[in-house]
């Protein structure tokens, strides 16, 4: 198992960035992945981060779809594959509604032909091996509408990449968007994992891998792990509880929380349903006691930097290839880096 390094979603001060991922890099971490949500966006921080480490992959953890077309992702994650050195993985993903509505104003729409048609777009423009053309259901290049103000001709990207496939990582949770990763993809960035209970998990992973013919080994695994540390392992789990609340109290008109069918399937059902409960009420402090100490053990790294190391074991023998600690404490890199 490989490790790697997350950076948050609101910013930190690059004082404290910097540091940790110059360790990151000097010690033999894997890969950096940006987290992009409505903060920071997903690329400039890797862009400067570039110019700052020497072989540490960078990874966008994920580029929202909505808010971007295909071609502009290409034009993105080739740049920054050139000013890296050949260092870059193209993590994508569709977001939740309340994002990608609530935030980019975009209708939400529908994941497995947006994300199927957005995949080979994106790929299609990198390989650079002609002018882009595409007629699908969602995207049509060139865009030949009845408000078209031209006859647009097919463009080819005026810049040379330097590998023509740049790997693309899919970050998807419900099951038949889980599918279309193991179909598609180079990787999959689950939302959130349990090494105890993999076996749900990854049955719809499998699923499409095998449909396309491919290999286990065709799709690698990258999870992105909360780290809190605290002497005191309680505290750390009241750290984490409001949050995976939040994840699964939410109910959408004509939507499915792949959080909350996640924890029903993983065994968690009734403490599932207690929290939504509690949550569609108004009652997110008592909805976030609810949640499971083992639920907070098994999909994070919470407590002591002992504890915390000791629990890598549990993840090494797991079907994870890369686990991607969302830390910038340097004492835990090293020792999570020392433990491996």
């Amino acid at each position: 198992m490989r490790l790697g390094l997350g950076l948050g979603y609101a910013g930190e001060p690059m004082s404290e960035v910097l540091p940790a991922v110059e360790v990151a890099d000097k010690m033999g971490y894997d890969s950096v992945w940006s987290l992009e949500e409505y903060g920071p966006d997903g690329v400039t921080v890797l862009g400067y981060l570039a110019a700052r480490t020497e072989q540490i992959k960078l990874g966008t953890g994920i580029l929202q779809i909505a808010p971007r077309s295909p071609a502009l992702t290409s034009m993105t994650a080739t740049t920054l594959d050139v000013l890296s050195g050949g260092r870059t993985i193209l993590g994508l993903g569709l977001s939740v509604p309340w994002v990608v509505e609530g935030w980019h104003g975009l209708p939400y729409g529908k994941p497995i032909p947006v994300i199927r048609e957005y995949v080979s777009i994106v790929r299609k423009a990198i390989a650079r091996e002609g002018p882009l053309e595409f007629d699908g259901q969602y995207y049509q290049i060139p865009y030949r509408g009845e408000d078209a103000r031209c006859e647009a001709r097919p463009i080819k990207s005026l810049f040379p990449p330097i590998r023509k496939h740049i790997p693309i990582y899919l970050g998807t949770m419900g099951p038949r968007s889980v599918r279309l990763t193991g179909e598609i993809a180079d990787g999959w960035l689950p939302g959130v994992y349990s090494p105890e209970r993999e076996a749900v998990s990854l049955a719809p992973l499998d699923e499409g891998i095998a449909k396309a013919g491919r290999q286990r080994s065709d799709v690698t695994i990258a999870y992105i792990v909360e780290v809190i540390r605290d002497d005191d392992v309680d505290v750390a789990r009241d750290e984490l509880r409001p949050l995976m609340a939040s994840y699964l109290g939410p109910k959408g008109v004509g939507l499915v929380n792949s959080y909350f069918e996640l924890a029903c399937s993983m065994g968690w059902e009734a403490e599932a349903h207690q929290i939504r409960e509690l949550y569609l009420e108004g009652h997110r402090k008592e909805a976030a006691a609810v949640v499971p100490i083992s639920m907070l053990d098994e999909f994070a790294l919470l407590g002591p930097l002992e504890r915390i190391v000791d629990r890598l074991a549990a993840w090494k023998e797991s079907r994870v290839d890369t686990l991607i600690l969302l830390t910038r404490d340097v004492e835990v890199i090293e020792a999570a880096a020392a433990a491996l």
